[in-house]
């Protein structure tokens, strides 16, 4: 079991080494390091370089100070001045020393071993005395003395190795910190990928209503997530309507094409009768034609889906479409003993493609005279709400149930009394497919008596009120 459990955390931290968001985490960790360590040595010498030119301006004020009680002839108040410095420390916080040009000790807490002009950092052994401390000197000549004043450095570099100190175990935390913290993150990265990736191998495997596990956090995985259920939605209704599609195929072009079948036979048998078989080839074209047609829509149906005719869009108005239907149907609803008038009109600008637009208003409009009684009265509106056209058909005729709004979409479907009626039963998915095509959301309600169609389609941006 031990071996067995650390195989499994082998192979699970192989698979997250090789994991892009444990890239990432590396990635960042090391340039986080790398930038705080850079930072660190900025700080660290600029701290150095500070205190050192403090301790020499220090050094510097001190020694001008000094050299100012120097009077040519006059030692004394020389002497007394360095003696007074001398006297409040000892040469383990600062060295105060003048000599003569024999290297006698004239003043001070030391006497000064020959050393040139200048500013040197040196240790107690350097200048002859005891310990292992060290000091910023500065050597200069006043007259005919050598005048030495230094500070103890050891404060100096205790501060620095305190800072450094400091800097290692701040450094030693955000090294720990962010390993720690891009390891958890990289998992935490790598679990909700993990979930994409089982999720989409579930669908692969034929589970279309795996949906992957939205985390609330509204960040980049989140959206992409939304945008991938958004799409396994879109497949989902696609593959079951190429299902349902199937099995209305079956079912609704099994009956004309057994006619075709029958009529082809009887035409076969009236002709070894040598019988006229004229009016049996005449209803097989027709019916081969009808057949042909339902395949035409829904071949024009899927390229529609597909996209295909967005390459002709254009700025379309509605209010002319409607102008058109109107023109032409008018006098079909009254020989068909119904009525058609216009309720509403108003200019409305949207994108989209004008004939497939006539197309889609058309159908609806011949839906309702060739399924309504007689003395049915059809009316068309188009009205403005907000940033939308809602283009209306409404009917007094027997409506269709509720159950059966969403249903009548789908290709192929009809309603058992309208199966007695010429169609194909692909108007209406014809009329979906166009609507969605121009980004437009339809919906079918009560009327009152009677069925009302609403679809309502996107205005353009300088239509918008």
């Amino acid at each position: 079991m031990p071996s067995e459990n650390h195989t499994h955390f082998s192979a699970s931290f192989s698979s997250l080494r090789r994991s892009t968001p444990f890239r990432l985490a590396v990635t960042f960790v090391v340039l986080f390091v790398v930038t705080f360590f850079l930072s660190g040595a900025i700080i660290y010498h600029m701290l150095d370089l500070g205190l050192s030119r403090d301790l020499e301006q220090s050094l510097t004020e001190m020694n001008a100070l000094i050299v100012s009680t120097y009077e040519p002839g006059d030692t004394q108040d020389l002497v007394n001045t360095l003696n007074n410095y001398a006297s409040f420390q000892s040469t383990s916080d600062g060295l105060y020393s003048l000599t003569d040009h024999a290297g006698k000790k004239l003043a001070g807490n030391f006497a000064a071993p020959p050393i040139p002009n200048g500013v040197y950092t040196v240790t107690s052994r350097d200048v002859g005395l005891k310990g292992h401390e060290r000091y910023r000197m500065q050597v200069s000549t006043i007259g005919p003395y050598s005048l030495v004043v230094g500070e103890n450095f050891n404060d100096v570099e205790e501060m620095l190795r305190i800072v450094l100190v400091s800097f290692e175990w701040a450094a030693a935390i955000v090294v720990a910190t962010a390993i720690g913290g891009g390891v958890f993150l990289a998992v935490r990265a790598q679990a909700r990928l993990d979930r994409v990736a089982l999720t989409m191998n579930d669908v692969s495997h034929g589970a279309l209503d795996a949906r992957i596990p939205i985390s609330g956090n509204g960040d980049d995985l989140d959206t992409v997530a939304i945008q991938i259920n958004a799409a396994l939605v879109r497949l989902q209704t696609l593959v079951e309507s190429m299902r349902q599609v199937s099995s209305d195929i079956a079912h609704d072009l099994k009956t004309p094409l057994n006619r075709l079948r029958l009529t082809l036979d009887a035409a076969v048998a009236g002709n070894d009768r040598q019988a006229d078989v004229s009016a049996l080839l005449d209803e097989a074209r027709h019916e081969s034609d009808r057949i042909n047609a339902t395949f035409e829509a829904l071949l024009r149906i899927s390229q529609i889906e597909a996209g295909a005719r967005k390459e002709r869009f254009q700025a379309t108005d509605l209010d002319a479409v409607l102008a058109v239907i109107s023109e032409v149907y008018v006098d079909v609803a009254e020989d068909a003993q119904k009525s058609l008038r216009i309720t509403a009109r108003c200019p409305a600008m949207i994108r989209g493609d004008r004939d497939l637009l006539t197309q889609m208003l058309a159908n609806l409009v011949e839906n309702a005279i060739n399924h309504c009684p007689a003395g049915t009265a059809i009316t068309v509106s188009l009205s403005r709400q907000h940033d939308r056209a809602i283009l209306s058909v409404a009917d007094t005729g027997p409506g269709i149930p509720a159950g059966e709004r969403e249903k009548v979409f789908r290709r192929l479907y009809r309603l058992d009394k309208s199966r007695t009626t010429s169609g194909s039963g692909l108007g209406l998915s014809l009329v979906k497919a166009i609507a969605e095509l121009h980004a437009a959301e339809i919906t079918m309600g009560d009327n009152q008596p009677g069925l009302i169609v609403s679809i309502g389609f996107p205005l353009l941006p300088g239509e918008r009120s």
